[in-house]
């Protein structure tokens, strides 16, 4: 994986990589704050799984000081302006969810959604990243997956009742991610991570998430285009 970063001879202390990288390291920070207060939110939803829920939040808490930790380590002030308007979209339909009590909508965007938005950042990042945030990152997306399960498997055994809120929830939000994507690919594409790679590794983790949940291929294709219309 260094090999990889050293053949793209990738200066991470140049201007143009840091200037990049403050807003991409706001991102995956803010996105980490984002999943913490959305999880100590399910758990409010969903007294019976309020422990795992906790736990889950204290997790992202914990990835959240990483990324810091990363930015610092180049000597770089991340963009929270950017990224906190970055993450409009997606928190604002999150919390008005949740004030109308919509559990399978919340999980939809923050245990499907946002944590296949970050397994994706992460896998096309490691291989390009610098030594300190490779190290940071692999145990990061590690601990994503078992978010991820999470959602998955609360769904999958409330299946039938979820699926038309699930569909139609995808169909809000899934346009959403596109708009998040092409906002920051030249950003991406300094930090040598490209837009066709990260769509194709989020339509993966995503499709194979809701197929875990129940969802047909037809279905999943079906839903799926939602996205790729707005691109």
């Amino acid at each position: 994986m260094q090999q990889l970063a050293t053949e793209l001879e990738i200066d991470f202390h140049s201007e143009k990589y840091k200037d990049a990288y403050s807003r991409i390291n706001a991102i995956v920070i803010e996105g980490e704050q984002e999943a913490s207060e959305n999880y100590i939110s399910l758990g409010e939803m969903l007294p019976d799984c309020k422990d795992e829920l906790i736990r889950l939040s204290k997790m992202e808490n914990r990835h959240k000081k990483g990324f810091e930790a990363c930015g610092r380590n180049l000597a770089v002030t991340p963009d929270m302006q950017f990224a906190r308007q970055f993450f409009a979209g997606l928190h604002g339909n999150f919390q008005t969810a949740a004030a109308e009590g919509k559990v399978v909508t919340c999980l939809l965007i923050q245990s499907l959604i946002i944590e296949c938005f970050a397994i994706a950042a992460y896998n096309i990042y490691i291989p390009v990243a610098d030594d300190f945030a490779r190290k940071i990152t692999e145990g990061v997306v590690k601990d994503e997956y078992s978010h991820l399960n999470f959602g998955e498997a609360w769904l999958k055994e409330h299946f039938a009742e979820s699926k038309a809120e699930l569909e139609a929830a995808n169909r809000q939000n899934l346009p959403i991610v596109w708009r998040m994507l092409n906002q920051v690919e030249d950003d991406a594409h300094i930090l040598a991570m490209e837009k066709e790679a990260l769509v194709e590794d989020f339509m993966i983790q995503y499709g194979e998430a809701l197929s875990n949940i129940g969802f047909t291929t037809k279905d999943i294709m079906r839903m799926s285009a939602y996205g790729l219309t707005a691109a």
